[in-house]
């Protein structure tokens, strides 16, 4: 599989509230953390990968990827996550998944960037056949100003703001995109 000119961008910096107070990314789930079953899937598809992670960040910088934290200071939401990898992405197009989604497609790339090529839409956001999963998509480096200026006047929902910018819906199975939310979700897949 070749590279594509893509930033990756695995959200991992959020509290884990549901999960207890954990980072998700370093649950274990079959024998090996989150975050390295999304490297070991989303490495070979792109150029650039980079991790958001406001806390354990020297562990994660030990998986030899760049590491930021969120521009802002505190738990402020997955769009400061994003605006953050916006600022650091090298390459137009940034796909966002969230740490704790260790299915996701191997041809996730691909697919959104077959699918901007019919849509040219600025935010591709994947579907999975009944709603919107707002964490794993793919936007335009160029929104970075247009999202910052959102975050200030206060917006922290990330489909509310796709909706203003215009998005396309990508469609993917559905079990790509599962993530574990809580304790119980861990043990039910675990089983």
């Amino acid at each position: 599989m070749s590279h594509q000119k893509v930033t990756a961008v695995i959200l991992a910096g959020g509290q884990g509230r549901r999960m207890g107070g954990q980072d998700k990314g370093w649950i274990e789930y079959q024998g090996k953390p989150m975050i390295q079953h999304i490297l070991d899937r989303l490495t070979p598809q792109v150029d650039e990968v980079i991790i958001i992670a406001n806390r354990n960040v020297e562990r994660y910088q030990s998986l030899g990827v760049s590491v930021y934290q969120d521009y802002l200071k505190g738990f402020n939401g997955p769009l400061v996550g994003m605006a953050t990898g916006l600022e650091h992405a090298r390459h137009q197009h940034v796909v966002f998944v969230p740490c704790d989604g260790p299915f996701i497609s191997r041809e996730l790339v691909q697919i959104f960037l077959d699918q901007y090529g019919c849509l040219k839409k600025p935010v591709m956001v994947a579907y999975d056949g009944e709603r919107l999963q707002p964490m794993v998509v793919m936007l335009e480096k160029q929104l970075l100003s247009a999202l910052r200026q959102a975050i200030e006047s206060g917006e922290r929902k990330p489909d509310r703001w796709y909706a203003t910018i215009g998005m396309g819906e990508v469609p993917f199975l559905p079990h790509t995109l599962c993530n574990f939310n809580t304790p119980e979700q861990l043990s039910d897949q675990s089983s």
